[in-house]
């Protein structure tokens, strides 16, 4: 077992308030906090879907005025947080709204540490030579639009920097929502492909949460919990958009596995996304959803015992099995639920074996490598690439 001897903290700055309708709830978050203007980030599709409409109501019932910013290109970049900080400062605004999944989120997150830092957040990626955070973020009201990156509940932000085509981390729980505010009637028109996706993506948080360098107690009952609810209700938020529980019992499959990654990372799921979301515009969910089951094909031998469990998670009778036969039971289940939602590999998504190569090496490069439960190579993860440019679903 990995860092047994070694010293764990678990921090969450974040209150979670959810439940089925509680948008009437939000004006007395937004004023619990003492925001009087806030920036409301969010991306033009929640504009057009009509989600923010919904949000807004409350908002104008109560009085409380606000500034719309939806300057978002899909995955969040350097320019698209300066705009942000811009917005901010030219209006007055003393605090955030984030409506959307992970993008808005980690946006409304990364704007927060310009004001309050003063600099550009490039200034304080996760990288030897660049700057901590230091001063709280000013307060953030997370609306999660979709079950998916928990972005709501974590210390994280992923940004992409266009000019080196690579997505940083920049963490700290000075960045933390203040309030996660978790609706499940708002992510009812998800497209089921995003549904998938996002589903996905926390499900492979809590596998590898629970499964990395970094797992503790704490962390891994949050991350059992998630496995379980993606194992219960992804399928059928896919199969029905408007399946109220399903959806919430998804909600807060993607809070629960959030929160697993406490102030530490994950593994190699994520270095190879976050690497590949930075050179392909593939939305994060698929690709996780694309690379899941090829990475635990790689890793269930690092931590058997925990890829047993994950099995008996997600529904499986582990009776009489083998640690190794568990474990393997936890991929092939996993691999059964991608293919009923319609996950698709990442050759759809335009990525040849040509590229290997490159994404390999950045995938090596990434910092989440070293949290992965059985050590890698870049001739690993260009196995795993190949693996995952052929897998069927």
């Amino acid at each position: 077992m990995k860092n047994l001897y070694e010293l764990h903290h678990y921090e969450s700055p974040t209150r979670m308030v959810h439940g089925i309708n509680i948008l009437p709830q939000l004006p007395a978050e937004v004023s619990r906090l003492g925001i009087k203007r806030p920036l409301l980030v969010t991306l033009p599709p929640m504009i057009a879907c009509g989600l923010v409409a919904k949000v807004e109501a409350p908002l104008k019932a109560a009085g409380i005025d606000y500034v719309i910013f939806d300057g978002i290109h899909g995955e969040p970049t350097c320019e698209d947080i300066a705009d942000g900080s811009k917005t901010y400062r030219e209006n007055g605004c003393d605090g955030f709204i984030a409506v959307g999944g992970g993008a808005a989120i980690d946006s409304a997150k990364a704007i927060g540490v310009e004001i309050a830092e003063g600099g550009p957040v490039l200034d304080y990626e996760c990288a030897e030579g660049k700057k901590p955070l230091s001063k709280r973020i000013p307060p953030l009201v997370a609306i999660p639009t979709t079950a998916g990156t928990g972005s709501e509940v974590t210390l994280w932000a992923v940004i992409k920097d266009t000019k080196r085509e690579y997505k940083f981390n920049v963490g700290g729980v000075e960045m933390a929502a203040h309030v996660a505010f978790i609706d499940p009637t708002l992510q009812t028109s998800l497209p089921a492909d995003f549904t998938a996706g996002t589903g996905m993506d926390a499900l492979c948080h809590a596998i590898e949460c629970y499964t990395c360098a970094y797992a503790q107690p704490i962390t891994d009952c949050y991350a059992l919990y998630a496995i379980e609810l993606a194992g219960k209700y992804l399928r059928r938020a896919v199969a029905c958009g408007s399946d109220l529980e399903a959806r919430y019992g998804m909600a807060l499959c993607a809070m629960f596995a959030g929160a697993t990654y406490g102030t530490d990372s994950a593994g190699a799921v994520h270095a190879l996304t976050q690497t590949l979301g930075g050179i392909f515009p593939i939305p994060h969910g698929k690709a996780v959803a694309a690379t899941l089951v090829p990475v635990m094909e790689f890793n269930w031998m690092g931590e058997p015992g925990k890829y047993k469990r994950i099995a008996e998670a997600l529904g499986e009778d582990t009776t009489g099995l083998t640690e190794s036969e568990g474990a393997k039971l936890a991929v092939e289940a996993v691999h059964k639920l991608a293919s009923d939602i319609g996950i698709k590999s990442i050759a759809t998504f335009g990525v040849t074996e040509d590229d290997i190569p490159r994404l390999a090496q950045a995938a090596f490069d990434d910092p989440q490598t070293i949290g992965n439960p059985r050590d890698l190579t870049v001739d690993d993860y260009v196995r795993i690439y190949q693996r995952a440019l052929t897998i069927q679903y």
